[in-house]
């Protein structure tokens, strides 16, 4: 017991010192984390004022806290005197090989950030992304769901859709409808244009502060092609390109205007050989 006591009294300078380190550093492991919390709060804020997921502002949030109080504690460590270095390497080598190995979920992580912040298109806007349209019913952390046109359900990786094209088809609040109507070559072209540009004029649907496109673009093998540009609100798109092309048909028929199909002529040559 004396000995004990005799220990304490050679080394209080060394305790009392250790009894500080050790109170400065719990004040910095309380402060770094009030200040942890502060930043991680700021940080929520301005990711809702942006409009952001709330998965996505949750995960943001809490990697961000952890990243601070990992930094916290190595700084609280190093005060009391420990070699920090060797920890720092193991946690470094420990994410590297964690990332190494999540490479592709991060990398979809990371684009479907992307696509929260810059909002190149919303939940329900008709898109174009990786070969496939559909209209988005839900932007996730790692993948965006889209909903096809025959009611079937498409999950795009996020990684994929930022690498790739994108088209927004609802961005706009018009569109201009193209259709390429080929006539006979013996058809009146001018009777054609006329008649074309009456239907699409008829049509209460195409705007009228718009200019109508109606001309030729093409002769082509079997037929003279022309243009037809209307411009329509986006969501009579395809209602109008439909009945367009049934009423052009009609019309053109009605005036004996004949629509080509391709064909193909063979000729054969017989040929006598004379025996003599």
């Amino acid at each position: 017991m004396e000995t004990i006591q005799n220990w304490f009294i050679d080394n209080q300078t060394m305790l009392l010192d250790f009894a500080i380190n050790l109170l400065v550093a719990l004040a910095i492991i309380f402060i770094g984390k009030f200040v942890a919390n502060l930043i991680r709060g700021g940080v929520v804020k301005v990711m809702r004022h942006k409009g952001m997921d709330d998965a996505i502002i949750s995960f943001i949030s809490s990697l961000l806290y952890g990243m601070l109080f990992f930094i916290v504690i190595v700084a609280a460590v190093s005060h009391l005197g420990f070699n920090t270095s060797s920890l720092v390497a193991i946690v470094g080598a420990a994410g590297l090989a964690i990332g190494l190995a999540l490479q592709g979920s991060l990398s979809n992580f990371a684009s479907g950030v992307l696509l929260i912040i810059f909002k190149p298109f919303k939940s329900g806007d008709f898109i174009e992304v990786s070969g496939v349209s559909g209209i988005v019913e839900e932007i996730l952390i790692f993948s965006t769901q889209l909903r096809t046109g025959d009611n079937k359900t498409v999950i795009i990786p996020n990684g994929s859709i930022t690498s790739g094209t994108i088209t927004n088809y609802s961005t706009k609040p018009t569109r201009r409808i193209d259709l390429v109507i080929g006539v006979s070559y013996d058809a009146d072209l001018a009777k054609t244009k006329a008649i074309l540009l009456d239907l699409v004029s008829a049509d209460e649907r195409v705007l009228k502060d718009q200019a109508v496109t109606v001309g030729v673009s093409e002769l082509a093998d079997c037929s003279v092609n022309f243009v037809v540009r209307p411009w329509v609100k986006s969501a009579d798109y395809w209602p109008t390109y439909f009945d367009l092309l049934q009423k052009i048909k009609t019309e053109l028929d009605n005036e004996g205007i004949e629509i080509p199909f391709p064909q193909l002529s063979i000729h054969m040559n017989k040929e006598e050989n004379n025996e003599s």
